[in-house]
């Protein structure tokens, strides 16, 4: 059998690892990790909990190209730093001091026969000069440094929702090989919705804020709801709309409904000649002019009191030097603009932040999100089990996680979606001519002479 040796680079949980496996598996081929590097203790942990036991070095930074054994492909989903002034450079230095270069220096010593980078969906954007650009200039110098290398470079955006991924997840994957341009176009696609991977009759979660939502919505009104107090729309509800804080009137919902929206509109910061911001605190007065009522005086101290109000000073920018001498600003209190009302804004738990449609696919899932994203199960509402985050990213349901609850909600909120890298790989293979050099068969001839 043919084999593939590749190394995994920020390997994090395995994730790129095993969307590679799978595709290299899939073709009839034996897929071969001959070096792989991750600096997390949990990720380490977890990645060696699902490949053997097998040796993980540290740092990057501080492995020598040398050190690292040949191999065919080299998988890397690298965080990106800004690229700090790297459009007024030029040549093989524009990414030093950035995890690129750490793939760009191996590539250049190994020349490997192809590679997979994969990045958030921002990188396409970075440092953009123009509006109306492809591509910001981190993205162009990446690029131009992979030709450089001589290697016929790819790239796309891809969401994982297309690769039967129940989840909203766009990333950029870039690819190359030395002998001809991987095709990353015209996949067929695959959507699945929330319910395919959920679990049933999983522990709920109990509470104050549970009972108020499900006594005041139907369990089907929940479905895609966001829970928080920043936004208005009708997919969001607020402490109000539930009577968290106490009871509300008709007139004070409608009241701070108009407040949410109307504290948003820039002409505030014009008429108290200060910095806009988004959230700006208004007077009785102003507030007289989108909204009137006869007792509005003794509405908003009620709302007050309950605090889904606060009566505070607008703030504005103040510049200042740090003990560096460095220049910098913040935001201040202005205490001589008078006080004016503001919602008590940000999350009303950390219970909950967003309630997932079943019958849809779920938003991009963050590392600070997963522990308050919550399912519908019969007729409660609970968080999601480790089995559904793993099928959220592709997993099988037997991959290991023996970690922190916090620590697998960080490994997944950075991970690759599976599917996608298989796919992603299937088609790098499909570049590569069968008769890759095989140290494994060439060995395994020369025992037979």
């Amino acid at each position: 059998m043919q084999s593939i040796k590749f190394i995994d680079l920020f390997a994090g949980m395995g994730g790129f690892r095993l969307g590679f496996e799978q595709a290299v598996l899939e073709q009839k081929k034996h897929p071969i990790c001959v070096f792989s590097s991750e600096i997390k203790p949990y990720a380490i942990q977890v990645y060696k909990d699902n490949y053997n036991d097998e040796d993980v070095a540290g740092d990057i930074t501080q492995i020598d190209s040398s050190e690292i054994p040949d191999f065919d492909v080299l998988l890397a989903g690298f965080p990106c730093q800004a690229f700090s002034n790297a459009g007024k450079r030029q040549g093989f230095l524009d990414t030093r001091g950035t995890m690129f270069f750490e793939v760009e220096r191996i590539l250049k010593e190994k020349k490997p026969r192809g590679f997979i980078l994969e990045n958030v969906e921002g990188l396409v954007k970075h440092d953009l000069l123009n509006k109306t650009d492809e591509m910001g200039q981190t993205l162009t110098i990446i690029l131009q440094s992979l030709r450089n290398l001589g290697y016929f470079v790819s790239w796309k955006v891809f969401d994982a929702s297309y690769f039967g991924v129940p989840q909203a997840r766009k990333r950029i994957y870039i690819t190359g090989t030395l002998d001809s341009a991987v095709s990353l176009e015209s996949f067929i696609p695959q959507i699945n919705t929330l319910d395919t991977v959920l679990e049933k009759g999983k522990l709920l979660l109990q509470g104050k804020l549970i009972d108020l939502l499900l006594s005041h919505y139907s369990i089907e009104d929940l479905y895609g709801k966001s829970v928080k107090d920043k936004r208005g729309g009708s997919n969001n509800i607020h402490s109000w709309d539930i009577e968290l804080k106490g009871s509300v009137s008709k007139d004070q919902r409608e009241l701070l409904g108009k407040v949410m929206r109307a504290r948003r509109n820039k002409k505030w910061a014009e008429l108290k000649g200060i910095q806009w911001m988004d959230g700006m605190p208004l007077t009785l007065d102003e507030i007289k002019t989108f909204y009137e009522h006869p007792n509005l005086q003794e509405m908003l101290d009620d709302l007050c009191q309950k605090k889904y109000l606060k009566l505070e000073h607008p703030k504005d920018v103040v510049t200042y030097f740090d003990d560096q001498g460095i220049k910098k600003q913040k935001r201040e209190y202005r205490e001589d603009v008078e006080k004016g009302y503001n919602i008590v804004a940000g999350k009303l738990s950390y219970e909950i932040n967003k309630v997932l449609n079943p019958k849809s696919i779920a938003p991009t899932l963050v590392a600070t999100d997963l522990d308050r994203i919550v399912v519908p199960d019969g007729n409660g509402l609970r968080l999601l089990t480790e089995i559904e985050q793993k099928r959220l990213f592709g997993f099988p349901d037997n991959y290991i996680l023996n970690v922190k609850p916090k620590e697998v909600f960080d490994l997944f909120g950075n991970t690759v979606a599976v599917p996608v890298v298989k796919a992603v790989a299937t088609r790098l293979l499909e570049t590569f001519p069968n008769h890759i050099n095989n140290d494994l068969e060439k060995n395994h001839q020369l025992e037979l002479i």
